[in-house]
């Protein structure tokens, strides 16, 4: 019988976000393709270094001992411009890293995001500017990770993830209202939509399928009440009173949880990070992740209107 994706949580990551390619992508830049090549090849039993999405990875992966192991909770899955051998290397580097990650898709030079549908992926993570961008353009769930790698304990098992709320969990509506009308005309807004809940956004299906990890911690617990609690989800967001109050509405309407909510009324998102150290944060705004990005693993949705009228960044990463 085939293997069946249906139920799981699958998530796609490519090797720019999994690992650091500094060094890598900077002969490509400098050197091209067949340079890049040959230096893979120099380097295929190197192993790489720990990229900004890893941390996240890793502790995604291990609540896989919640499940058989031939009916894994999570499927993570490389998906990346590579062609197969280059991307050697980046399969070593993960066995190297103990990391039970067995499927991959290589895409020489082409990206990959169109293969997330058939996938069943709830989430896409990349370096990749344009990748992202165009999966996102398609109402694909991904991501750009931000930043660098920050230094991961191996011995935590503990796995925060923290999210924005419009144009992340949210559509942007409510954001497009602030840009034309102001803060006045937004509050005035959403107040008088209080009890109507908000199209969903690019990761609402991925906030469900931690809900369903998060559920079946909560049965082990009621089986085992040693058994320690990892997962936490918390929302993290420039909303404040009265606005509050359709966000918390929109989640329960969409039958989904977090388990805290900061309400932060333009406070700098950063200050929250520090405390909460999440082992990734999502974000619409590039401008929120400028100050979360350096000590936190952020990943940037160019989702709505705003990303749009800003248009690419102009920095590239190979996958």
């Amino acid at each position: 019988m085939p293997y069946e994706l249906a139920g799981r949580l699958v998530v796609g990551v490519a090797s720019s976000a999994l690992f650091d390619l500094t060094e890598a992508d900077s002969v490509f830049r400098e050197h091209g393709e067949e340079s890049y090549r040959a230096y893979q090849e120099e380097h295929l039993d190197d192993t790489l270094g720990q990229g900004v999405a890893f941390s996240f990875i890793r502790r995604l992966l291990s609540l896989n001992d919640l499940s058989s192991p031939d009916d894994p909770l999570v499927e993570v899955i490389v998906l990346s411009r590579n062609d197969p051998d280059t991307g050697l290397r980046v399969m070593r580097s993960i066995q190297s890293h103990g990391l039970p990650i067995s499927r991959a898709v290589f895409m020489q030079g082409r990206s990959p995001h169109r293969f997330i549908p058939a996938l069943n992926m709830s989430l896409f993570l990349s370096a990749s500017e344009t990748d992202v961008r165009e999966a996102v353009a398609l109402g694909l769930p991904a991501g750009r990770v931000l930043g660098s790698a920050v230094a991961d304990d191996a011995e935590d098992q503990d796995l925060r993830i923290a999210f924005d709320f419009d144009g992340v969990l949210a559509d942007d509506s409510s954001e497009q209202v602030f840009q034309s009308d102001g803060i006045e005309g937004f509050r005035s807004h959403e107040t008088m939509n209080a009890a109507t809940p908000h199209a969903p956004g690019p990761l609402r299906d991925f906030l469900a399928s931690v809900n369903r990890l998060q559920q079946r911690e909560e049965e082990e617990r009621a089986k085992d009440a040693d058994y320690k609690i990892r997962v936490r989800v918390s929302l993290v967001t420039a909303r404040n009173a009265p606005a509050h109050e359709r966000a918390v509405r929109s989640l329960k309407g969409w039958g989904v949880t977090v388990n805290d909510a900061f309400f932060l009324g333009g406070i700098d998102k950063s200050r929250i990070m520090g405390v909460l150290k999440p082992h990734i944060f999502f974000d619409d705004q590039v401008s929120h992740l400028a100050g979360t990005s350096p000590n936190t693993p952020s990943v940037h949705v160019p989702f709505g209107a705003m990303n749009e009228r800003d248009g690419p960044a102009p920095a590239e990463e190979s996958s």
